[in-house]
């Protein structure tokens, strides 16, 4: 009927997976209840984030096979990847990292391809990087999926001048040095791009810094990075764990707009992709539910020095974390994909939706890496299932979260449990 919105429930199901082990021993009642006239928030489009870092064969074959390839593509960027994630509407796009984003000099990645110099890639295989995908070639790829870009500076190795200039010359649309140096890189307009990070992992690989240091370096930094005229700038600061963000957000709050979080969820004693048992499943998600405990803890911290709530939480990387697959290099963090990871992914966005402050997630990663939305090789791809719920929970991006209330029984394993239902609701 006219007017009638529509309701979408996503419901995700771990009871069912005891057959798989032989064990029916968790059957229960469950009972869902969605307040459909009780909208809270909107659930922000941008919790269906990606991250493609150039690491292994995310970028190099994943994304970019050059324009010279066999393989279908447009001015380089694969036609099959770019398809697949225009279905699922991928909102925005977290790039070149990660750890590489601070060695990452990004005007050795602009100019005539066969100019520019090569890098070595110290943080995944150290392997030797021809820069043949750079600022023009992300920016490209993000228009054709129609993904916001959401791009990681270097403060780790790089310079305030550095960065600063980077944006300039994405984003200024008068006459400049680094505008006009853009023009004769075959660009005449500016692109909009309102997400940067400023840095990333900065206790660890990007720098090893106190977060003191950091905070000071951060309000440095962001100083610098100038919003021209029709470019508004969203910046993200390092969160790392509590401690660090409570000092960066103490000393730096007035000056951020998302603090990061990573979480990963390592395997049980398996440590694999495909090889696994039942306590392997069960340690995997009762991890993937504790995301949720974590976030509160963060919100809380945020709270204490930011009392406005203008300060969003950004979870610029998560997903699953196995080994590699066996004959693969150890770098690459080349990992299949099965029905836990989807479970996991369904078990993230139920949580993530609850939460207002959670403005954007990035899963690692886009192709090829990790928990990818899609593999390759070659000619060949394939989608994950992990794809397939980000394909059937897209319903849920910009929609009303909606409260609901769920009692089941618990998926119980060694005697501890978690839920053996989770769900999330939300109207148009």
């Amino acid at each position: 009927m006219r007017g009638r919105r529509r309701i979408f429930v996503s419901i995700i199901c771990l009871l069912s997976i005891a057959c798989l082990f032989g064990n029916m021993a968790y059957a229960a009642e469950n009972k869902l209840v969605v307040h459909a006239d009780q909208g809270e928030h909107e659930i922000s489009r941008f919790i269906y984030g990606h991250f493609a870092e150039h690491l292994g064969r995310c970028i190099y074959e994943g994304i970019w096979v050059g324009e010279d390839s066999p393989i279908p593509n447009t001015r380089g960027i694969r036609n099959d990847v770019v398809k697949a994630l225009k279905r699922i509407k991928v909102p925005v796009v977290r790039w070149p990292g990660g750890c590489f984003a601070e060695e990452y000099h990004w005007m050795d990645g602009i100019g005539p391809r066969e100019e520019r110099p090569s890098m070595i890639n110290t943080n995944w295989g150290g392997v030797t990087e021809n820069n043949h995908f750079g600022t023009h070639e992300f920016l490209d790829f993000c228009e054709q999926v129609g993904a916001e870009p959401y791009i990681c500076g270097n403060i780790g190795s790089g310079t305030v001048e550095e960065f600063s200039n980077w944006v300039e010359y994405i984003t200024f649309d008068g006459s400049s040095p680094m505008a006009d140096l853009r023009r004769k890189n075959g660009r005449d307009k500016p692109w909009k791009v309102k997400y940067w990070a400023v840095g990333n992992e900065n206790d660890g690989c990007g720098g090893q810094m106190l977060p003191e240091y950091y905070a000071h370096l951060y309000r440095r930094f962001q100083t610098y990075l100038r919003e021209y005229p029709g470019n508004e700038l969203y910046k993200v600061a390092t969160g790392s764990d509590p401690s660090f963000m409570e000092q960066v957000v103490k000393m730096s709050g007035e000056y951020i707009n998302g603090i990061a979080y990573h979480y990963y969820c390592y395997p049980g004693p398996s440590r694999s992709a495909t090889e696994f048992e039942e306590e392997d499943w069960f340690l995997l998600l009762q991890k993937a539910f504790l995301i949720d405990k974590n976030i509160q803890n963060y919100i809380a911290i945020m709270d204490k020095y930011d009392r406005e709530k203008s300060i969003d939480l950004v979870i610029d990387e998560w997903g699953t974390w196995f080994d590699v697959e066996p004959g693969t290099n150890p770098g690459f963090l080349y990992q299949q994909n099965t029905l836990r990871d989807a479970i996991l992914t369904g078990i993230h966005f139920n949580i993530f939706h609850r939460y207002k402050r959670v403005h954007m997630t990035n899963i690692a990663q886009t192709v090829n890496v990790l928990q990818a939305m899609i593999l390759t090789k070659n000619e060949k791809m394939v989608l994950t299932p992990t794809y397939h719920v980000f394909d059937m929970y897209k319903v849920h991006q910009d929609a009303t979260y909606l409260p609901l209330e769920l009692e089941c029984g618990d998926y119980k394993y060694d005697g501890k449990g978690i839920p053996a239902v989770t769900a999330t609701a939300s109207r148009d």
